[in-house]
């Protein structure tokens, strides 16, 4: 696929409203509706140009909590006609289990599980055994996930949480590492070895269930050459749950910007949703110039990044989160300070 033409998986976080306030939330979300979000109307006319790729991306429609749009299900019903592959990311509240029969229309459908005691402390009290109840009522849908932060304040929780899902019959984990940005400021990061350790034994469990990682490219170079090395942590999360069977990562070469987009509220389009660096403005141009011809875009696409990034012989096939970079230091181009690999003038010949 060339993703210099076109992105496979579209996010759009089509409401900030929400009824829960996360610690974590990169949106800042509140209760009401922002007055600048793109109407019905505008969202018909943006899902129309998605449906002129063959094949159409898949498009997320995330939040906020997009149960909280009146028309959301006007959104789904215009993407199936489409031919669009829709999914949904609602926030976990009682809106899910209201809406459970209208979700046979979308591909997929995620829910947050962020730890056993921390979810409550990260999402509000009470919130777990409320996730708990939607997790059983919605392991039936084939496109089933459930997301986990991963942050000082949770990672020692993985494997517990790994644990609940297996017996859930979860069969979808994606696991996103936490970036400062929004209400994230707040919160945590892991120092590059334990984000090494937590992506080491996220790689090793991933025969056990499906595994995706958001904003954590680096378990690709793990899966191709084996971790820096393991600390402390790894040995702490593998006593807890000790990885059984091979491991069954799928490595890809997509990342924030190459193949992956996202649409603000308001239409703009950023390489990522925890990366607010506005490239245009679907109100003004069309999606698909912005995407294409983007100068930012192109030299994310290219590979083309700044510091020891910029001459890993991974860089390619990770890059770095640039999102994390650009919360750190202001440029989405620049090194990612959560890798503890170190390229040197030999191993920077190589670019898979």
């Amino acid at each position: 696929m060339n993703y210099d033409e076109r992105p496979i998986l579209v996010f759009w976080e089509t409401t900030k409203a929400c009824l829960l306030k996360c610690k974590h939330c990169r949106a800042e979300a509140d209760p009401y509706r922002a007055p600048d979000e793109l109407t019905t109307t505008e969202g018909f006319k943006f899902m129309e140009e998605l449906a002129t790729l063959h094949p159409p991306p898949v498009l997320i429609l995330s939040g906020g909590d997009p149960l909280m749009r009146e028309d959301i299900w006007e959104l789904v019903d215009k993407a199936n006609d489409l031919g669009i592959p829709v999914g949904l990311s609602p926030a976990p509240t009682e809106k899910v289990l209201e809406n459970k029969k209208e979700l046979t229309k979308v591909k997929s459908v995620s829910i947050s599980l962020d730890g056993i005691e921390s979810h409550d402390v990260i999402r509000g009290e009470g919130n777990f055994n409320l996730v708990l109840k939607i997790i059983k009522e919605l392991t039936w849908h084939k496109g089933f996930q459930v997301n986990t932060l991963v942050a000082k304040e949770n990672v020692y929780e993985l494997p517990r949480v790994l644990d609940l899902l297996l017996q859930l019959g979860v069969k979808t984990w994606e696991v996103f590492f936490l970036i400062k940005t929004g209400r994230g400021v707040e919160m945590n990061d892991l120092g590059p070895q334990e984000v090494e350790d937590a992506l080491t034994f996220i790689y090793e469990v991933s025969g056990e269930i499906n595994i995706r990682t958001v904003e954590a490219p680096f378990i690709r170079r793990i899966a191709l050459k084996g971790p820096v090395a393991r600390g402390e942590l790894y040995q702490k999360l593998v006593s807890l749950h000790p990885p059984k069977g091979s491991p069954k990562f799928r490595v890809t070469d997509t990342r924030d910007g190459k193949g992956i987009i996202f649409v603000s509220r308001n239409g703009y389009l950023f390489p990522s949703g925890f990366l607010p660096y506005p490239l245009g403005n679907i109100r003004k141009e069309s999606f698909l110039k912005i995407y294409r011809e983007n100068p930012v875009l192109k030299k994310i696409r290219k590979a083309e990044f700044k510091g020891k990034c910029g001459v890993c012989p991974y860089r390619d096939v990770c890059g770095g989160s640039r999102s994390r970079a650009f919360a750190y230091t202001g440029d989405p181009l620049e090194s990612d300070p959560a890798c503890p690999y170190i390229p040197t003038e030999k191993n920077s010949q190589v670019n898979p």
